[in-house]
């Protein structure tokens, strides 16, 4: 607030004007400036949750509507766990079986031959095709590119052939 005898400023200051007068507050910690109390407006004993709030409508009434459940017990817990387990389970699995489809051929022909890795051996085979013309190989053959690269690097002056 402006005093009545000072003249309005562009920023009006409560700061007496003259040519000793600052614009910033003296330095004393506690001090009190022309009446108008602490330089800080910090109010130590204020409390935000004290604070009355307005809560919409439609969530009262959800609250009202839906009472939030009681806390879990152990056997509700378990539960729960088993079915964040069994989630990242079937997504780390169906993440698997599309950007990494090669691993199913490459394992299906290490296996002992029969009917069950023949077949098997099929399907991946039909599988990486597919996988490879969406283009969902690429990240795969990337990584792999780029660790050859690394591996068959040899530093200036060293021999060409890389080890075995």
């Amino acid at each position: 607030m402006q005093h009545p005898h000072l003249p309005l400023e562009p920023f009006p200051t409560a700061f007496p004007t003259g040519p000793t007068a600052s614009p910033f507050p003296p330095l004393e910690p506690h001090g009190q400036f022309q009446g108008h109390g602490p330089f800080s407006d910090w109010n130590a004993g204020a409390d935000a949750h004290d604070l009355p709030t307005r809560e919409n409508r439609l969530i009262a009434i959800g609250r009202f509507a839906f009472p939030p459940a009681p806390p879990l017990d152990d056997e509700g817990m378990a539960a729960r766990d088993r079915r964040w387990t069994s989630r990242v389970v079937v997504f780390v699995t169906a993440f698997m079986l599309i950007f990494n489809a090669a691993s199913i051929q490459n394992w299906s022909r290490q296996q002992a031959p029969g009917w069950v890795t023949a077949t098997v051996q099929q399907l991946s085979d039909v599988w990486a095709t597919q996988i490879g013309l969406l283009g969902a190989d690429q990240p795969r053959e990337g990584v792999r590119e780029a660790y050859e690269d690394a591996r068959d690097a040899r530093f200036p002056g060293q021999d060409d052939t890389p080890p075995p």
